[in-house]
């Protein structure tokens, strides 16, 4: 098991299961790096636009180690971003940064630690919850929805935009989903929206539109928006907001990186739970290629108004613990610290993420924070990085 150890003003990640001398290096084509096209080293950021993907519990967990790597290794307070976009799980992990959940504190949570800047509300509200149900072939094995017209020249309007189609028309005709995400996110019923940028997607059924919550008044209570960005098709009922009724954002995309084209920002950090690749072909594969279709297509998007895109997403020593059961938290402590290890490796070759660390937040002992976790992934080898790296852009 993965522990995390309290020290004075700052938290180490201390592997318990085994030494971190014994973690094999990766193999050659396990890493995915995204890196921008430039003609010279990027200078120091100054806006930052975080994306955080969907992935369910499996994502929420990926999240929490990818985002604790950029505060450990580059001391970047992944807080302090200017606008953060969130889909799905990406919305609920968003949230909580910006009511002043630390990354690290997200990691702790993981693995049953104890928070150190998390209210008690929070902690109480995200780790005495009852457990999701399994979501398997049966979730869905029900009577189908019939698409409206309006659906199907939504859908046809996305094939416009070269969105995965396939997955969007599954999600259309998905029966309504039985679980309900209200009493899982009650403890958010009282805040108000964030002053900091958040902005929230999700779908709304009638026309299977993109509804982006956060980018305009009058905003909806937050509670409602996380809920609507969450409410996957088929497992979650829809969450009725003002009369409309909304699904999960990641219908038409995963990550819907392009919210921030028009935001005047320096770099695009997109943390992505569903692409990446795995070790061998398989269903699950299938569907992490057609988010990637739609997230290289929104890359290019950002990148054409000149916005610098980096795309963090899990290796194959990822993915071999991410279920199918996306709801399912077994695996969420392997899948955290894999996440950790593989986000400090992408950390390492990629000279955009480490133009980060010139934006270092007043987080107590982040130097140390960084310093120390570097040397541990060190012990990969840099020999390890060069042959496992395949660039895409």
């Amino acid at each position: 098991m993965l522990g995390i150890e309290a020290e004075v003003g700052y938290r180490r990640l201390v592997p318990t299961r085994a030494s971190i001398a014994s973690v094999s290096p990766l193999p050659a084509g396990t890493l995915s790096l995204r890196t921008p096209q430039s003609s010279g080293p990027p200078a120091p950021p100054g806006r930052i636009g975080l994306v955080l993907g969907g992935g369910g519990a499996v994502g929420a967990a990926y999240h929490a180690g990818a985002l604790t790597a950029l505060e450990q290794d580059l001391g970047f307070d992944v807080r302090t971003a200017s606008v953060v976009v969130g889909t799905s799980a990406g919305s609920l992990v968003g949230t909580l940064l910006r009511i002043g959940v630390p990354a690290s504190d997200l990691a702790a949570l993981v693995v049953g630690a104890e928070a150190l800047q998390a209210s008690p509300a929070v902690v109480s509200s995200l780790t005495d919850r009852p457990a999701f149900p399994p979501l398997t072939l049966g979730t869905f094995l029900r009577v189908p929805r019939l698409p409206s017209l309006a659906m199907i020249i939504g859908l046809l309007r996305l094939s416009l935009g070269q969105r995965a189609i396939p997955v969007g028309a599954l999600s259309m005709v998905l029966p309504e989903g039985r679980e309900v995400l209200g009493e899982h996110l009650a403890f958010l019923d009282d805040r108000e929206w964030p002053e900091d940028p958040l902005l929230v997607c999700a779908v709304r059924r009638r026309d299977w539109r993109r509804i982006t919550f956060g980018s305009r008044a009058p905003l909806p209570r937050l509670s409602s928006a996380i809920a609507a960005s969450c409410a996957v098709p088929g497992y979650f009922a829809g969450v009725d907001i003002d009369g409309e009724v909304y699904v999960d954002g990641g219908a038409i995309s995963a990550t819907n990186a392009d919210v921030l084209v028009g935001h005047d920002i320096d770099l695009a950090v997109v943390i992505s739970p569903m692409t990446g690749e795995a070790r061998r072909p398989s269903a699950a594969q299938a569907i992490r290629d057609l988010c990637r279709h739609t997230l290289d297509r929104e890359v290019r998007a950002l990148e054409k108004r000149g916005i610098p895109t980096v795309v963090i997403e899990p290796g194959a020593d990822v993915v071999r613990h991410m279920s199918t059961d996306f709801m399912s938290e077994e695996s969420s402590v392997a899948i955290m610290q894999e996440a950790f290890f593989d986000t400090g490796t992408q950390i390492a070759v990629n000279p955009w993420l480490r133009a980060l660390s010139t934006r270092r937040s007043s987080t107590p002992s982040s130097d140390a924070r960084g310093a120390e976790s570097g040397d541990r992934r060190a012990q990969r080898g840099p020999d390890d990085l060069s042959p496992s790296v395949s660039r895409r852009t």
